[in-house]
């Protein structure tokens, strides 16, 4: 064997093969991997009566992927806010809700560097009679390329993304800007600055705003966790657990929870 080709196939067995591509049709939840559709390994969205004190975003979700599931319009979503406030949760627990009524829905995940790719990902859904929700968690655009394309796919280019995909993006803030160049393009146009801003969260048609919670906030949410799995709880403690922790958030109800779980033996 030519000494190249020993070389190209000793690289091939070092890289891993792509992973198959899942059916499109077959799982509730998949993720978008090295230009693949893989079915996600363990979907287990929290049931929606959990999620304490935000009644109105989940309204408002439900229907936008209710309307998404019957193949009625439907809005790209923004849910922005606070870190451990529920906004991943929601969004899971929101495809959860409307799949478990019968909705042709399914949760596709997608990495914020993966953004470039989503055009690819939109000809694989195109052709499938289900609704999917394309979920980009945690976005901060870190370069203004990233920035651009995402716009782009909101606006739309010249291939109109599909009807039965729409994107569901969550970040800590209300306006998505470039970081490392915010602070400049200020200073230099304050008009021009804001403006960029608002660019790219003007173009998802339901923005959703999540809020530190107070004490008796986080206590509703550590009562809800609590009562579901059968756990009693001193509120006392709870709130000393946050307190150590420097917040109250939904996240950090239910890392009290699971501590209150492990102590009596109980698998959550």
């Amino acid at each position: 064997m030519d000494p190249l080709d020993r070389i190209a196939a000793a690289l091939e067995r070092l890289a891993p093969p792509p992973p198959p591509a899942a059916d499109p049709l077959a799982h509730p939840a998949y993720v978008w991997r090295g230009g693949v559709l893989v079915a996600a390994r363990a979907f287990a969205p929290l049931d929606l009566a959990l999620l304490q004190r935000v009644d109105q975003q989940r309204d408002a979700l439900v229907a936008n992927l209710e309307r998404l599931a019957a193949g009625h319009a439907a809005q790209d979503v923004l849910l922005w806010g606070a870190r451990g406030t529920g906004k991943s949760a929601l969004v899971k627990a929101s495809v959860g809700a409307v799949q478990a009524r019968g909705g042709a829905l399914a949760l596709v995940e997608v990495a914020a560097e993966q953004l470039a790719t989503l055009p690819a990902l939109f000809d694989v859904l195109a052709r499938q009679p289900r609704a999917y929700a394309l979920f980009v968690d945690d976005l901060g655009v870190d370069d203004a390329s990233e920035a651009r394309a995402l716009r782009s796919l909101l606006e739309g280019g010249a291939e109109a993304r599909p009807a039965n995909a729409r994107l569901i993006v969550t970040a800590n803030r209300r306006h998505l800007v470039v970081r490392e160049h915010a602070a400049a393009e200020r200073a230099i146009n304050p008009r021009d600055a804001d403006d960029d801003q608002l660019a790219l969260a003007d173009r998802f048609g339901l923005s959703l705003g999540f809020h530190a919670v107070d004490q008796d906030q986080y206590l509703a949410i550590v009562r809800a966790y609590a009562e579901r799995h059968g756990l009693a709880f001193d509120p006392a403690e709870a709130v000393r657990w946050a307190t150590q922790r420097g917040s109250r958030s939904g996240r950090v109800a239910w890392q009290y929870v699971v501590e209150l779980a492990g102590r009596s033996g109980i698998s959550l």
